[in-house]
């Protein structure tokens, strides 16, 4: 505890760090504060049949994300998810078409020209969710609910809602060049912690209405979430070593030995951004969901206990740890960067072979990693099968244990690497914090 204590103290003798925390916090309030702010034209004391639906199911799932923006009616209603998908699409197009080819050759510029087209398809996708949540509104609610009426409000609603994703937006930016941490990452944690008190509380009063073992089974759930927890944070953390021998150097008319060293290769080198790229995708069939001609098959995909929705998801979910994995990881690379500074791995040859063997490497620890992933990714259901209540199942897997194991790893990480830098004691006393490879 005085160890504790003394970390935080030195956490704020350093000014640039205490600044970044100060900004990062006042800019997340402002997120949380907006995402109770109701779209103009909408009564906010009738909302009970929509608060009611977004309580369980996709629904749900895609409330806890904006942080119960969704279901409050907030100008934030759609978040960050619509910025993802488009995410998602941009650096596939990197893959297929030679002109993205080209921006992510070009360093910093062609990163910002990529987030301008970002950016773009955003406003798209949130043309086409923004009218989406409205029909669900005027399904959910009664006519004496909307204030203004017709074709004008849907077309202002429309354009508040674009605004307020994209504010969202430019919040997160701001936290990632001037705060702590990748800001849609902080902003998306933010919103599930928020939902935490309410689904502890569901899964409180459901036990409570139970006449044996009440207290028991949640005692159970609390020890059983806790091991689940660390076990997520073993796959975020877990690395396998290869060793690399550097040649032997004569300097003077002395010669020194090799120094074996490692290169520690993550088992889930994508992190999180698999597991929300999925999620993502899995619920842009919701889109579709008004439409008469699309509404059976985006009922059977928005189906979240379902066969299909969980074995769709679970394919994604592997599919694009590789991808991430691919685009993270650089086998080429390293190997020239070990060639260069006189490094082999011990019975391979230096170079291509190296690289060859790195890939390999990589391949072969990445598939337990992918498919551990999506079965935390799945898991939720699993834990809804067995009595729990559907809004405290999220916590036990899926992208909401995910990303707030990855993004607190991240930002603690950072923290440690500040005080580090000012030659203070580190967050852990064995050995240093590893996070994961952030949004």
């Amino acid at each position: 505890m005085k160890k504790l204590i003394e970390t935080i103290k030195n956490i704020f003798k350093i000014e640039e760090l205490r600044k970044r925390i100060v900004y990062t916090v006042l800019l997340l309030l402002v997120y949380r504060l907006g995402s109770f702010v109701v779209v103009p034209g909408i009564d906010p004391t009738q909302l009970a049949n929509l608060q009611s639906q977004t309580s369980e199911g996709l629904m749900g799932l895609l409330n806890m994300f904006s942080g119960g923006a969704f279901g409050n009616a907030s100008i934030f209603a759609l978040g960050v998810m619509p910025y993802i998908s488009a995410s998602i699409v941009i650096q596939l197009l990197g893959i297929m078409i030679p002109y993205f080819q080209r921006l992510q050759r070009e360093g910093e510029s062609g990163r910002r020209k990529m987030n301008q087209w970002t950016r773009y398809l955003t406003i798209v996708i949130l043309a086409l969710q923004g009218p989406a949540y409205l029909t669900n509104l005027h399904s959910q609610l009664p006519e004496t609910a909307f204030l203004i009426k017709g074709f004008s409000f849907n077309l202002f609603a429309t354009i508040v809602l674009i605004g307020g994703t994209m504010f969202i937006m430019w919040l997160g930016e701001r936290i990632t060049d001037r705060g702590l941490g990748n800001g849609i990452s902080l902003i998306i944690m933010v919103g599930i912690i928020a939902r935490l008190p309410y689904a502890l509380a569901a899964e409180f009063g459901t036990r409570l209405n139970q006449t044996t073992g009440s207290f028991l089974m949640l005692i159970v759930e609390l020890v059983i979430l806790f091991f689940v927890f660390v076990a997520t944070i073993a796959l975020v953390q877990g690395t396998r070593k290869i060793p690399v021998q550097y040649a032997k150097r004569i300097v003077g008319n002395k010669q020194y030995g090799g120094v074996r060293q490692y290169i520690p290769l993550k088992i889930n080198a994508a992190g999180v951004m698999p597991i929300i790229f999925a999620q993502a995708l899995m619920l842009f069939p919701l889109i579709f969901a008004s439409f008469d001609a699309t509404r059976g098959l985006a009922a059977t995909l928005g189906n979240y206990t379902g066969f299909w929705y969980n074995l769709i998801f679970g394919l994604l979910v592997v599919a694009f740890t590789y991808f991430y994995t691919a685009v993270t990881v650089n086998p080429t690379m390293m190997a020239e960067d070990m060639k260069k500074n006189g490094g082999f791995i011990p019975g391979i040859k230096p170079g291509k072979k190296t690289a060859e063997y790195l890939d390999v490497v990589m391949s072969r620890i990445t598939l337990p990693g992918s498919i551990f992933l999506a079965l935390v990714a799945i898991m939720p259901v699993f834990a809804m099968k067995l009595g729990i209540n559907n809004q405290f199942a999220h916590f036990y897997g899926g992208t909401s244990l995910l990303i707030l194991v990855g993004v607190i790893l991240d930002t603690l990480q950072q923290i440690e690497s500040y005080l580090l830098m000012r030659h203070y004691d580190g967050l852990m006393k064995t050995g240093r914090l590893k996070g994961r490879t952030g949004m």
